[in-house]
């Protein structure tokens, strides 16, 4: 039998969202500037695919990514990570770490002022070391 390939859920500018076959959704933000509706539109959707299969894990590959923004990093922190955490099931994100070392420092910030929330953020240079962790915890709301 064929090994199971992963599908593509959602795609705009500013990244790709994809379902993987071992149960987790990769989001691959494209590097360059972001625009707010399309920033939140990929995010949204992020959530929505964790709900879909009622996974709870996710990789956030952000290598190319630009540093986020104050009012994205806001909305972020204070709206769209407790609605995914609450809402769609959000528990484990391993997070493929910017080249920009400014973006790096900008979810470094993220990930402190999420502390409060019952998810773990784990950072990762390779991706071999971030989806190896995805597959050791348990996937489970």
């Amino acid at each position: 039998m064929p090994p199971l390939s992963r599908s593509l859920y959602f795609e705009n500018s500013h990244g790709r969202i994809w379902e993987e076959p071992e149960g987790y959704v990769r989001l691959v933000y494209h590097a360059g500037p972001r625009e707010a509706v399309q920033f939140r539109a990929l995010l949204t959707h992020a959530a929505q695919a964790l709900s879909r299969h009622r996974w709870s894990r996710m990789l956030v590959d952000q290598r190319d990514m630009a540093p986020f923004n104050p009012t994205e990093q806001d909305w972020m922190t204070n709206e769209w990570l407790p609605r995914a955490v609450n809402e769609h099931g959000y528990r484990h994100g391993a997070i493929l770490v910017a080249h920009n070392v400014f973006a790096r420092l900008a979810t470094n910030q993220f990930v402190m002022a999420s502390r409060n929330l019952p998810h773990v953020y784990r950072t990762f240079e390779a991706e071999a070391e971030a989806t190896n962790w995805l597959k050791q915890v348990p996937d489970g709301r």
